[in-house]
């Protein structure tokens, strides 16, 4: 499942490829009202930034739920769970039906260090600024050199040597030490979920019904052909694990 890339050929690269508006699932619809009902943003990094305060204010998180999509929209907004990776793969949802073209990045240490725990965010892109726009979610952050006013990309704040500082547009910081871990840690990895078709992850683990272990499904899909996979642009992938067999 594993790729390694570059960042030019991630460029063009994004969830809303593989997912249009008609495969959405309609309660993200009935939310999406709910969350515009008051205010309609201009800009497409408002618009992202409005979505990710939105459900910032409204799930407390909690425990991972390997659920279909609209079912973990639901669980976290009844106040029953939901981790970073559960925020970003919602997001990415919304930002489809407001046209906004949206990917999701894992964070990881090369070698693996299963302590380090790894993290998950996004990337939208702006049409106003022609550029990718790194957003966290889950912690409603994004990034800028200092002193400067356009936020940056995912590679930006993993490749350049430029000082960087962190805007919270959220009332708290959760975690100072959490963000310079993810973000700084001269160890961290970005890779990017490619190819993730939210359609046929709802059919199969609605039709699992607990039935068998999350992994299961995975394989299931994985078998079929039809799963995502990651690709890694700034590290080989293939040194994840080369501590634990050397």
């Amino acid at each position: 499942m594993s790729k390694n890339s570059t960042i030019k050929r991630l460029e063009k690269e994004c969830y809303n490829t593989n997912n249009d508006k008609a495969v959405i699932p309609s309660y993200f619809y009935d939310i999406n009202k709910v969350i515009f009902e008051h205010e309609s943003p201009d800009t497409d990094i408002e618009k992202a930034m409005y979505i990710a305060l939105w459900l910032k204010k409204h799930i407390k998180g909690g425990k991972g739920l390997s659920l279909a999509s609209d079912e973990a929209l639901k669980e976290m907004i009844n106040g029953n769970g939901g981790v970073c990776s559960d925020m970003t793969q919602i997001f990415n949802n919304f930002c489809v039906i407001n046209d906004i073209r949206v990917r999701e990045w894992g964070i990881t240490i090369i070698p693996f260090n299963k302590k380090y725990g790894g993290h998950a965010t996004n990337e939208v892109f702006s049409k106003e600024l022609d550029k990718w726009i790194l957003i966290d979610v889950s912690k409603c952050i994004l990034f800028y050199y200092k002193n400067k006013e356009k936020p940056l990309s995912l590679f930006e704040v993993f490749t350049s040597s430029f000082s960087k500082e962190y805007y919270s547009f959220y009332k708290t910081i959760e975690s100072d030490t959490q963000i310079k871990n993810y973000y700084y840690n001269k160890k961290a990895t970005p890779f990017l979920i490619s190819k993730y078709n939210n359609f046929v992850y709802d059919k199969y683990l609605k039709k699992n019904n607990s039935k068998y272990p999350i992994f299961f499904v995975h394989f299931y899909i994985y078998l079929i052909g039809k799963s995502y996979n990651y690709k890694f642009p700034l590290r080989d992938y293939r040194k994840m694990f080369k501590s634990s067999f050397s």
